[in-house]
């Protein structure tokens, strides 16, 4: 009896021995730590201010910041002259208004590479606006004057639409835009009639200080 007791218990330790072996031999699922990647650090240049649609068209006394890429010292803060014009560092007078400020980043970069920089990377941005103001008169509903939208380019159905549209004794087919053209005064004629037939999108754009007239029709 007393072997038997043994015998059994010799048993039991065997089995205890070779369950605990098969316990600490079984794989676990790998566990990884996920550590969030990081974009390389990199110097990262200061953004000018806030620029304006590249397609917004520049006009006197708007205030505009003009940067050259990895040159400093030729960064500097315009006010647009009443001519449309800038003294800009280096090339010196340069005609930008009336042009967008991408048309004038282009203007800039080509006079910088005759004999001064080499491959120059130009950007304009409009960092104050001036006050953009149209006259509207004639036969309109409501003449005076208007202000025009910031970043918006407005055409002259537009411009009729904000004085409130024309009179009956309109005649749209001859509309009288005067405008200073690089400081000549010039009278531009305008079929409006036509304007609302053109499906395209080349229409008639008004520009800041023009002064638009609807003449009364000739019966």
């Amino acid at each position: 009896m007393k072997n038997r007791i043994v015998l059994l218990e010799l048993m039991f330790a065997l089995w205890f021995t070779l369950t605990g072996a098969n316990a600490q031999t079984g794989v676990a699922p790998r566990a990884e730590a996920v550590v969030p990647q990081q974009a390389p650090s990199a110097a990262v240049a200061p953004q000018a201010p806030s620029s304006t649609l590249d397609n917004y068209i520049l006009s006197p006394n708007d205030i505009v910041l003009v940067k050259v890429f990895e040159d400093p010292d030729l960064d500097s803060q315009h006010r647009i002259s009443q001519d449309g014009t800038i003294n800009f560092p280096l090339i010196g007078i340069v005609q930008i208004s009336g042009r967008t400020v991408t048309q004038a980043a282009s203007t800039i970069r080509d006079r910088l590479l005759k004999g001064y920089l080499r491959n120059p990377q130009v950007r304009v941005n409009v960092i104050q606006y001036a006050s953009r103001r149209i006259t509207v008169l004639g036969q309109v509903q409501k003449p005076g004057s208007y202000v025009l939208p910031n970043e918006e380019r407005v055409d002259l159905l537009q411009a009729i639409a904000m004085a409130g549209g024309f009179t009956r004794l309109a005649d749209e087919g001859r509309v009288l835009i005067r405008r200073n053209v690089n400081g000549v005064d010039t009278i531009l004629k305008v079929n409006a009639h036509a304007e609302t037939k053109n499906s395209s999108s080349q229409l008639f754009e008004v520009q800041p200080d023009d002064r638009i007239t609807v003449r009364e029709r000739i019966f």
